[in-house]
């Protein structure tokens, strides 16, 4: 079932959750780090930086620092493409799986919260 929110509703959920998350000591990720995490983690694999850098927008560096990043905390994982050595294919990760399902619980708990508040 769908909730209806206005749009100072919804930014104001986003705030609660944004809020929680800062205060659960959550990873400082970027807009764009969170996009493309989650797109690595709904999307279907496989994922390669040319696919990431396509989906998103942008080009080819911006993926690769925001994954430099998302690495460094064990959110993803990339390799070589074994078949084609100009690739580098991005793997979701076990500690990325549980924080991004961390995140979703955050985000129902908030919007529970929400329609509690009426």
């Amino acid at each position: 079932m769908p909730v209806e929110m206005t749009p100072t509703e919804a930014l104001s959920l986003w705030h609660r959750v944004a809020l929680e998350e800062v205060r659960r000591g959550g990873h400082d990720l970027s807009f764009r780090q969170v996009a493309i995490l989650l797109h690595i983690y709904l999307v279907p694999p496989p994922h390669t930086v040319r696919g990431l850098a396509a989906a998103l927008g942008v080009t080819k560096p911006v993926i690769t620092r925001a994954l430099d990043t998302m690495g460094a905390l064990k959110l993803v994982d990339r390799e070589r493409d074994q078949r084609d050595k100009r690739n580098v294919v991005v793997k979701r990760t076990l500690e990325g799986a549980l924080y991004l399902e961390k995140f979703g619980d955050l985000i129902r708990e908030e919007g529970r919260r929400a329609i509690e508040r009426g």
